[in-house]
């Protein structure tokens, strides 16, 4: 699949920072969502829509929140899908706890596997597991 240059996937929780107007997080994550918006395409994938999800009640509410033609929707590479799972194996075997889901790893991963930055508030896991990854977070 061959995409025009830079891509941008954006984390669930910088989308719900700026949904729930967060109130440690929304400047920034509102800050940041528009200026990668000025200057990249944005994507999420069917994990990061699953997670924005659980803040609406209607599927219609939750694609007007995720306009298509903003946040451009794609799939998840089966190499994504290998990556996570060594992510998380290398994570679970340095003693860290179950609470940090898959999902992240995947996300991450994805983001990798087809070379787009991520913008995310959490990158401390995504640069210990993906040190290669490009980021878009706070203290980047």
């Amino acid at each position: 699949m061959s995409r025009i240059p830079p891509w941008v996937l954006v984390d669930s929780n910088v989308i719900l920072d700026v949904a729930t107007e967060d109130a440690t997080w929304f400047d920034w994550s509102a800050g940041e969502l528009a200026r990668a918006a000025g200057s990249s395409r944005l994507a999420i994938n069917p994990l990061i829509y699953a997670e924005v999800s659980i803040r609406y009640e209607r599927v219609e509410d939750l694609d007007r929140a995720l306009p298509s033609d903003l946040f451009v929707r794609l799939p998840l590479p089966w190499p994504a899908a290998f990556l996570a799972g060594k992510c998380f194996l290398a994570y679970r075997r340095n003693g860290g706890p179950r609470t940090l889901p898959l999902p992240d790893f995947y996300i991450g991963a994805h983001a990798a596997v087809e070379r787009m930055a991520l913008l995310t508030r959490d990158a401390g896991t995504y640069r210990t597991y993906l040190p290669g990854l490009r980021l878009i977070a706070p203290d980047a």
